[in-house]
């Protein structure tokens, strides 16, 4: 028993000791943002802000507000979009096999694996012949292609668990495939939705290669813009450090309200039967 109780010392006490070492880079991102310009000094950086001000808050939720709207516009639309079509993927490759259909699954899979380098060039290429460069559309289609792959393989683990009576017994009753899918499968897979919305959401709205490839100065997201506020030789630290936790603070919320839910999604989708 005392055995026991040592060891889950020790184990509270290295998780302690871990979060504290990752938590250093937020506090000195939080005490900077609180302190004005003229008393960010390397020497006292990890001082405490006294005074402290909210000032570069303010500031920098002002110049970031338009790219914060960008941000939303392509990281809900892009996140709604492939969530859907990687449900009806996921739907077929699991429940309506077809000659080819694990070949073409693993094809597709290939596609997670492809660095956002490699495929650059062709990419703005594609986007320019389609007149889709510099535009907010041009990087919602980007990411809904790019997405597709890890949103199907979700998807499919979770339809994975459905017995197959539930659509043969559906079909016997003159469901068609939409009906069935709307109907039958849609509820049953609520879980993978939200998995799939947290993994997008997340992936799109840190993205910044493509966001300062692909895009024009009106629609540049957060991300692109926040690395601006951090260029030239006289950086305002302490707007930098705003903007960061302004950029940051989406992702946080919907991991500190929404992550139970995203675990629970997949365990879910990983056992089948």
């Amino acid at each position: 028993m005392r055995r026991r109780l040592y060891d889950r010392y020790f184990l509270y006490g290295t998780i302690a000791f871990f979060a504290l070492i990752y938590s250093l880079p937020a506090y000195m991102a939080i005490v900077t943002a609180l302190k004005y310009r003229k008393d960010i000094v390397l020497a006292h950086a990890w001082n405490l802000p006294i005074p402290f001000t909210f000032h570069a808050f303010s500031e920098a939720f002002k110049l970031l507000l338009p790219n914060v709207v960008n941000s939303i516009i392509l990281t809900v639309t892009a996140t709604i979009i492939s969530a859907l079509i990687g449900s009806i993927n996921g739907y077929v490759f699991s429940k309506y096999k077809f000659p080819g259909s694990e070949i073409i699954f693993v094809f597709l899979l290939l596609g997670m694996f492809i660095p956002y380098q490699i495929i650059l060039i062709p990419l703005f290429s594609v986007l320019n012949t389609l007149h889709l460069t510099g535009s907010l559309i041009g990087l919602i289609v980007t990411h809904v292609v790019y997405g597709i792959s890890i949103v199907t393989l979700i998807f499919r683990g979770f339809y994975d668990r459905i017995p197959q009576e539930i659509i043969e017994s559906g079909s016997i009753d003159g469901a068609g495939f939409f009906t069935i899918y709307l109907k039958l499968m849609l509820p049953l897979v609520m879980n993978g939705f939200i998995v799939v919305s947290i993994w997008q959401f997340t992936q799109i709205w840190n993205e910044f290669l493509w966001g300062t490839t692909l895009t024009g100065q009106s629609s540049q997201p957060i991300t692109v813009k926040l690395a601006q506020l951090a260029g030239g030789q006289a950086v305002a630290w302490n707007l930098t450090m705003a903007g960061a936790f302004i950029s940051a603070l989406p992702v946080l919320l919907i991991y500190i309200f929404l992550g139970k839910y995203f675990i629970s999604g997949l365990l879910a989708g990983s056992v089948k039967g």
